[in-house]
């Protein structure tokens, strides 16, 4: 049975229970200028004019003129009907035919049903008394407050204080408009509960959605079926969302996916939270974050990712607690956090970094990369800076110093300068791959120039200590410098890799 099958069979067991209990009652007239049998209208038939008023049980009738039959308790009334069922509850209509026997009211022309603040507007219009059900088949507007439904088809519980639209349904508000198919609207709770595709636009944001509700004097949403919400800069997908849309709150979990297009990234997780008007978001459990370009992608998986963005919906910072790991082909990486910051295109890595590009390894105690034109421009290795590089053959290249800078071409490592106690181990091969010996160089300060991922050159700017062994006369240990490592088997191997621990 599906949602629209399930309002539907509410309704008429409403109907039917309240049916089985009702009592034969007499509709009385309460006033007319004119009564009188009219045998032309059939028998038992009174016709009534001026100012008549009519009563069954606690309900009046009041209408210019109208026809009774006393037997059936049937009347047709004419010219400014108007029903007080109750002291809130009023309905309005050019013309009525009502059953005194099963407590029905057609209403014709210019309908007009006022319950409290909330008013039903039609042009034929069906009301049972005795399951308070009021229902129309056609066209149908309802204001209650700033919000104004309009729907093909529609049922009113006047006990309830509910509708139940279908087909073509639309609530509109000065902040936003609903559209939908079927819709259940309660006017004391302002609560407003989608079934089907569902359509919430506003002026800064719109949502969709499958199952969900509306609080329309909160402005919160939730939806659980299918869903999404597109801000200026953002389009957030999850498998249940909440929103609130006077604080720009938003709440995920389930698959959650927020793509901006406008700064080329997607971030997912399992939980994700945005404060539209405090410029943050975050998004935990699994997370990953894409940033993507022409050319290549960078995957990016941490404990928890959070963003910052000004009014304007502009990216302004990154940041990515804890276990941080991330892939491109052009470089990997790893540290126990990271920052990101789109003023200049620099990414942080702090505590523990190790970056892999092509055939080197990088360590420090924290590395700076920055990209220009959606491509490696440069990195700084603080403190500790420590580069790695395999031998062709055998052996280890490696590069030493307190402080390095290194730029890129074509996103690949083209030379590095090396301030502070720089060391370096080099095997030194002729081009066919002989090697002539193992050179070990200290100086203050030197450059190393790099051609097809491999040391070209090393250029040094102070009174260097070089020393060129054939690898049959190197001191046993001196291959290595001190605090040598090679972490290979930390490195991502390719984007499904980032979520593996250390």
């Amino acid at each position: 049975m599906n949602h629209k099958q399930g309002i539907l069979l509410l309704l008429f067991l409403a109907w039917f229970g309240q049916l089985l209990g009702q009592q034969r009652t007499t509709v009385h007239v309460e006033r007319a200028r004119l009564q009188r049998f009219d045998r032309s209208l059939g028998p038992d038939t009174e016709r009534l004019i001026g100012n008549v008023i009519l009563r069954q049980d606690s309900t009046l009738f009041y209408c210019d003129s109208a026809y009774l039959n006393q037997r059936t308790r049937n009347f047709e009334a004419f010219g400014n009907v108007h029903i007080k069922v109750s002291d809130t509850l009023n309905i309005y209509s050019d013309r009525l035919l009502y059953n005194g026997e099963a407590r029905t009211a057609e209403l014709f022309g210019n309908v007009k049903l006022v319950d409290d603040t909330t008013t039903l507007e039609t042009q034929y219009l069906i009301y049972n008394r005795l399951t308070r059900l009021a229902t129309y088949p056609n066209n149908g507007l309802i204001t209650s407050g700033e919000n104004k439904l309009k729907s093909k088809r529609g049922y009113y519980r006047s006990d309830l204080k509910t509708f139940y639209f279908a087909k073509d349904v639309e609530l509109i508000n000065p902040e936003y408009t609903i559209y939908n198919d079927t819709m259940v609207y309660n006017t004391n709770t302002e609560m407003a509960y989608f079934y089907g595709p569902t359509l919430i636009r506003g002026e800064e944001s719109t949502m969709y959605t499958e199952y969900g509700w509306y609080h329309t004097g909160r402005d919160q949403a939730r939806l659980t079926l299918k869903n999404r919400l597109d801000t200026r800069q953002q389009t957030i997908k999850a498998d249940d969302i909440f929103y609130d849309r006077n604080t720009g709150f938003a709440d995920a979990s389930g698959n959650v996916n927020i793509a901006d297009t406008a700064n080329r990234l997607i971030v997912e997780g399992d939980i994700g939270k945005l404060w539209e008007d405090e410029g943050r978001s975050f998004v935990t459990g699994r997370a990953r974050l894409l940033s993507y370009d022409n050319t290549d992608t960078l995957y990016m998986h941490a404990d928890t990712l959070f963003s910052y963005f000004t009014k304007e919906r502009e990216v302004t910072m990154f940041k990515a607690y804890y276990g941080v790991r991330f892939y491109r082909q052009s470089i990997q990486g790893q540290s126990d956090s990271l920052v990101y910051t789109t003023a200049d295109s620099t990414m942080r890595l702090y505590k523990q970094p190790i970056l892999w590009s092509d055939e080197n390894q990088l360590t420090a105690d924290s590395i700076f990369i920055t990209n220009r034109y959606n491509q490696l421009d440069s990195l700084v290795l603080h403190n500790n800076a420590f580069i790695v590089s395999v031998d062709s053959i055998k052996g280890f290249n490696q590069i030493k110093g307190k402080f390095m800078i290194g730029w890129f071409e074509d996103n690949e490592l083209d030379r590095i300068f090396v301030d502070g106690n720089a060391q370096t181990v080099y095997w030194v091969r002729e081009s066919e791959g002989t090697l002539i010996g193992i050179n070990f160089a200290k100086s203050s300060t030197m450059r190393i120039e790099l051609e097809n991922k491999a040391i070209k050159r090393i250029l040094y700017f102070s009174t260097p200590t070089e020393v060129m062994y054939p690898e049959n006369e190197m001191p046993p240990g001196e291959e290595k410098l001190k605090g040598f490592q090679w972490l290979e088997e930390l490195r991502p191997m390719n984007k499904g890799d980032i979520f593996r621990k250390k």
